[in-house]
C-alpha cells in the first residue's frame, strides 16, 4: 500500500538520522581534547607575554578587528580563533546529545553545561582583557576552564560506561565498601584539587603574567609557593596512603591499582618539573609543561574519584 510505503520511507528517514553511541562517544573525545588545547594556548599567550597583543575586545584593536601583524598580537588572535573551535565542539556534543535514541537526560544537561561554561569563558577573557590582566580575572579564566575540563571528563566517563536505555546501570552501592579507601579517596581529590588552585596564586604572583606592566597578586612569592607545595605533598602522601590501603582489599586494588599507578606517574612527573622551574627561575617551557601537566593531576584524581563509585566492576580490569 501506498501509505505503508510512505510509513517505511518516514521511519527509515528517521533511523538516518539517529546518532550511534561510538559516534557520539567521539564527539565526547574531540570536546575533551579541544578543551585541553585551549588551556595550554592560553598558558602559552601569558608565558610570550601576548597577553595584551589584542589590547581591545571583541576587536584586537580600535582599527582592527583581527590583527597579526606582530607576533604578540598573532598568538592573542590565533587563541581567540581556537574559542570558535572549542564553541564548535561543545555544540556538536549538545546536538547530537539530542539525537540519541534513546535520549539521556544526563548527556543531554553535561553537553549543555560545556556550551554555556564556554561562552562564559568568552565573557571572562574579556575581561581578563579589558582589566588590563588582573591576575583575579586570570585566576577564575584557569579556575572555569578546569571546571568544563571535569564536566567532559565525567561526559566522557557517562558516554562510554552506561548503556543506552532507561536504566543504564543498576543504581546500587558502590563494589567498594572500605570506608577507610573512601575516605582517604576524596582526601586525595581533595588536597589535589587545592594543589592545582594554589598553583593559580603562584602563578598570579610570579614573573609571567601575560605582559609586563600587568599587576601582580601581592602575596610573597616564596610563601606561596611554600603553601602550594604543602598541598603537593599532602597529595603525595594521600597518595601513599590510598596505596598502602589498597594492598588489604582486593576488590578496591582491582577497581583502583592502574588509575592510582597513572596518577602516581603523572605526580612524579609534575613535582620534578615543578621543582626544577622554581630553581631554575620559572623558563617559560618548563611553566607551560607545569601548566599542561597540571591538569592531568587533576583528572587522574577525578579517574580515582570515579572508579572509586563504581556500582559494577570496569571491563578493562575483568581478568
Amino acid at each position: 500500500m501506498p501509505s505503508d510505503h510512505i510509513d517505511q520511507e518516514a521511519s527509515s528517514e528517521r533511523q538516518s538520522m539517529k546518532v550511534s553511541h561510538s559516534g557520539y562517544l567521539r564527539s565526547t573525545y574531540v570536546a575533551l581534547f579541544a578543551l585541553y588545547a585551549i588551556i595550554i594556548t592560553g598558558s602559552l599567550v601569558r608565558l610570550t607575554g601576548s597577553g595584551l597583543g589584542c589590547a581591545d575586545w571583541p576587536k584586537c584593536s580600535e582599527d582592527k578587528f583581527i590583527d597579526v601583524s606582530s607576533t604578540h598580537s598573532a598568538i592573542e588572535q590565533l587563541n581567540r580563533l581556537f574559542t570558535g573551535v572549542v564553541a564548535v565542539a561543545v555544540i556538536v556534543c549538545v546536538l547530537l546529545s539530542i539525537k540519541l535514541s534513546p535520549r539521556r537526560k544526563d548527556l543531554i544537561t553535561m553537553s549543555f553545561v560545556l556550551v554555556v561554561g564556554v561562552l562564559a569563558q568568552v565573557l571572562i577573557g574579556a575581561v581578563v582583557v579589558l582589566t588590563g590582566l588582573n591576575p583575579y580575572s586570570n585566576i577564575a579564566h584557569f579556575l572555569v576552564s578546569i571546571f568544563l575540563m571535569t564536566v567532559a571528563f565525567m561526559l566522557v566517563k557517562h558516554a562510554r560506561i552506561f548503556r543506552f536505555a532507561d536504566e543504564p546501570v543498576p543504581r546500587e552501592e558502590p563494589i567498594i565498601n572500605n570506608k577507610k579507601i573512601l575516605i582517604v579517596v576524596k582526601l586525595l581529590l581533595s588536597v589535589a584539587g587545592i594543589a592545582v588552585a594554589t598553583g593559580t596564586l603562584v602563578t598570579g604572583s610570579g614573573p609571567h603574567a601575560g605582559d609586563e606592566n600587568a599587576v601582580r597578586l601581592g602575596f610573597q612569592l616564596t610563601t606561596i609557593v611554600r603553601i602550594h607545595s604543602t598541598f603537593v605533598w599532602l597529595t603525595v602522601i594521600a597518595t601513599i596512603a590510598l596505596a598502602i590501603l589498597l594492598r588489604t582489599d582486593l576488590i578496591a586494588k582491582k577497581m583502583l591499582y592502574q588509575v592510582l599507578r597513572r596518577f602516581s606517574m603523572v605526580i612524579v612527573v609534575q613535582g620534578v618539573v615543578g621543582y626544577l622551574q622554581y630553581f631554575l627561575g620559572v623558563p617559560i617551557g618548563l611553566v607551560a609543561v607545569h601548566v599542561a601537566v597540571s591538569v592531568l593531576v587533576w583528572l587522574c584524581a577525578l579517574d580515582i574519584y570515579w572508579n572509586s563509585r563504581l556500582s559494577v566492576m570496569p571491563t578493562n580490569v575483568l581478568d
